[in-house]
């Protein structure tokens, strides 16, 4: 009887403790963070580097970032790359996956021993700053979690985060001079321009970092990034012997990417006044520490809540997000985020590789857009005021030119509420802005006018077709009119110079959403406007060459160049054009007719793939490193091949993506080469943002399933089965929707939302009447 009731007690216990099988792995379980998490142009075989992602602990579009940094200059825009061997610190704000020297990295925390040193160093030189080598081989990342040990001083740090603010813990051995200190004029790709800070009480600090375009940042100063970050940060050892370092920055210095990091400016930090248990300073390069002593193996404990609107913003977000000092428990809490999050698609099947990049993937697309409020709504607007959201979150960083070919998509799927979020950001901000247009790539509310064409006004007719219309719709369809007036083909009926092919294809397809948007909301003078000039990309067309040309201002051929359509950056961004020709989203039958038929469109697509290297690393056929050319593979179902489409995208996903810090091909852009993976990878992706239609194509995985919003969905969950799936049965022999058998190539979205199963008979072998008709 007593080992009867022990066996009770034991069932009782497992099941109050919410046990879960160790086998079972849940999908946090399968993230790895340092997936992409390299800049490195070597590597990459071009300039653009590979990922650039960051291994650092977030939670799912948080404000916070918790992340190693290894480098502030260069094209590093994540701030850390795996080949670097020392770190400079760990960082709060973190940008992900993009290029263009990159912003944020803002309240660089370093746990240091002995003397102090106020300048970072070298890279290559530890000795020269507060920077410290780490052992690579203790590096791990989770989703939420960080941890390294830095060799310099033997310190184990640990960073974790919550939705506004982040802890470390770092494990010091015994010392009579240990120390945290915090480079509060740090910044990726250049410098705060004017800080502030105050000593609380014994255990806080609070103070700002104004982040302006003279300390460089996004773009070096180009992308106008204009923002101040609060922090008001608390210790778990009290502040005792403490200080503020404060280097003497002339006024007439400059103070870009190129200036700060600069043998001469760097001798200015290092050379910075240390001044001894003041409580308050506001200065041009300050820093912070406080030292203390440590018994071997003792942690100490830092938090911050972080806020772009106040620092009483900032002590709410930290009094919100995190009581105590319990950093399991918040490490704890920011897996069962991710948990919930990327719970909303589940696969089986597939290698165990494929699994790690299929959640990593999407715990990448989860990153951005980010929160950009405070706990209680607050946010600091356009017109640098603070604002209330009223019904929707206000959310920050849309790499537009990227994401709205495949991220903003899946989101539209999974996370509609983000789209919709997304939608009236970016709307508020041309009202703050007192702007008539819609920003490309909107950065904390930088109109940074980076990149080309109107992708915002894609993402608005695309979350319009799909029946998401928490917006103010009437704004958004004048600033989409506005936007393709400003910027597009015009009555001319081309863009010029520089990137005649690029411009003139992107503004085409954009102009073809405002007449979708338009037919909807029946304006049909403005449907018919903007259809013809939909049309346009029609004169740019070279009959003689055959393929896509630019024009000069005259209307006259630019110069047919010696490498005729594999010419890089011929009326190209990023691309050459035979990259860039394909992209006629709005009218592919079109498209097909003036490059000379079905069949020709074919075999210039086969082409297009069978030229490409086998790692797809940058080239100049099938680019997927770039995305211009993301929407290609699925064109081979619009020209009566659907089963190329499912032969290609089955190996872009074996080949492009890995679990490997160099795992990426291209720059993750803030979530588009990941979300194109988790499209891809479930069996369907579209051509055309802004209809209802995907293409469909070979899963990885034998099961996906969808949870929906019900919010916005009432269809439950969608899920798509793949029988006999394999990595040699790649091509779809059958099909069946909701049991009933099906011959198409494409899914409808309420196909889709309205719940249901997909099922797929797979084989090794095309079925070339499958999908044709």
């Amino acid at each position: 009887m007593k080992h009867f009731k022990l066996f009770l007690l034991l069932i009782l216990t497992v099941a109050l403790s919410g046990y879960k099988n160790p086998d079972k792995k849940l999908p946090a379980d399968y993230v790895n963070p340092f997936i992409g998490a390299s800049t490195s142009a070597d590597a990459a075989g071009t300039y653009h580097g590979l990922g650039k992602t960051f291994p650092g602990a977030t939670t799912p579009y948080g404000m916070v970032q918790v992340s190693p940094n290894t480098i502030t200059g260069g094209d590093n825009g994540s701030g850390y790359s795996n080949e670097h061997t020392s770190i400079e610190g760990f960082a709060f704000t973190q940008m992900s996956g993009i290029g263009w020297y990159g912003d944020l990295g803002n309240f660089l925390v370093m746990p240091t021993i002995g003397k102090l040193q106020t300048n970072a160093g070298k890279p290559d030189d530890t000795k020269s700053g507060y920077r410290s080598s780490y052992d690579k081989q203790s590096e791990q990342a989770s989703a939420g979690y960080y941890s390294v040990m830095l060799t310099e001083n033997h310190i184990k740090a640990e960073a974790t985060a919550a939705k506004r603010s982040g802890m470390l813990r770092f494990t010091f051995p015994a010392s009579k001079q240990s120390r945290i200190q915090i480079d509060l004029a740090r910044r990726v790709g250049g410098t705060s321009t004017l800080q502030y800070i105050k000593v609380v009480n014994k255990n806080t600090i609070q103070g700002w970092m104004k982040c302006t375009p003279d300390g460089g940042g996004w773009g070096n100063g180009d992308g106008k990034a204009d923002y101040t970050v609060y922090f008001y940060a608390e210790f778990s050892k009290p502040l005792i012997q403490y200080g503020i370092w404060s280097a003497d920055i002339p006024g007439d210095w400059k103070r870009k990417l190129e200036d700060v990091t600069s043998d001469k400016y760097q001798q200015k930090v290092a050379e910075a006044a240390v001044l001894n248990n003041i409580n308050e300073k506001e200065g041009k390069h300050l820093g912070f520490f406080t030292e203390f002593e440590t018994s071997e193996n003792e942690q100490v404990t830092m938090k911050s809540g972080i806020s772009f609107v106040s620092m009483d913003g900032a002590k709410m977000n930290l009094n919100t997000d995190i009581q105590g000092w319990d950093f399991d428990k918040v490490k704890a809490n920011a897996r069962n985020l991710w948990n919930q999050s990327l719970s909303k698609i589940k696969v089986e099947g597939g290698t165990e590789e494929e699994k790690t990049v299929f959640y990593t993937a999407l715990y990448h697309t989860q990153i951005d857009p980010r929160t950009f409020q405070d706990a209680d709504g607050q946010y600091y607007g356009g017109d640098h005021k603070a604002h209330k959201a009223d019904g929707f979150t206000k959310r920050t960083i849309f790499s537009g030119w990227d994401v709205f070919r495949s991220q903003m998509p899946l989101q539209t799927v999974i996370n509609p509420t983000v789209v919709t979020d997304m939608v009236n950001s970016l709307v508020t901000l041309a009202d703050e802005k007192q702007e008539n247009y819609l920003e490309r790539w909107e950065f904390l509310n930088a109109y940074s006018g980076c990149m080309i064409g109107n992708p915002a006004v894609s993402v608005i007719a695309d979350a319009y077709a799909k029946g998401l219309r928490n917006f103010n719709v009437a704004k958004a369809y004048e600033l989409s009119v506005n936007s393709v007036e400003k910027y597009g083909n015009g009555e001319l009926g081309y863009a010029f110079e520089p990137f005649g092919i690029s411009n003139t294809l992107e503004y085409a397809y954009f102009e073809w959403c405002v007449s979708k948007m338009a037919e909807a909301l029946k304006k049909p003078g403005d449907q018919q406007k903007y259809f013809k000039r939909s049309q346009s990309y029609k004169n740019i067309f070279d009959p003689e060459k055959e393929w896509f040309r630019p024009k000069d201002k005259d209307g006259k051929w630019q110069p047919w160049p010696q490498e005729g359509r594999l010419k890089q950056w011929y009326g190209s961004v990023e691309a050459n054009p035979y990259q860039q020709g394909w992209f006629v989203p709005q009218d592919i039958e079109g498209m097909t007719a003036l490059m000379g038929g079905k069949e020709k469109v074919l075999a210039d697509l086969t082409n297009f793939f069978e030229k490409v290297p086998q790692n797809m690393m940058w080239n100049d056929y099938y680019n997927h490193a770039n995305e211009p050319v993301h929407h290609v593979p699925f064109l081979f179902n619009r020209v009566g091949a659907p089963w190329l489409t499912q032969k290609w995208t089955r190996a872009i996903c074996s080949r492009a993506y890995h679990n490997a810090v160099e795992g990426l091909v291209g720059n993750e852009d803030v979530g588009q080469m990941s979300a194109w993976y988790v499209l891809a990878a479930s069996g369907f992706h579209p051509i055309t943002p802004g209809s209802t239609r995907y293409e469909l194509t070979s899963p990885v995985f034998s099961k996906t399933q969808i949870r929906l919003d019900p919010n916005f969905y009432k269809g439950g969950t969608f899920t798509i089965e793949a029988k006999n799936n394999s990595a040699q049965n790649i091509y779809i022999q059958s099909a069946k929707l909701n049991g009933k058998p099906y011959n198409k190539a494409y899914l409808d979205h309420q196909d889709i939302t309205r719940g249901g199963k997909l099922e797929l008979i797979m084989g090794a072998q095309p079925n070339k009447q499958f999908g044709t008709k």
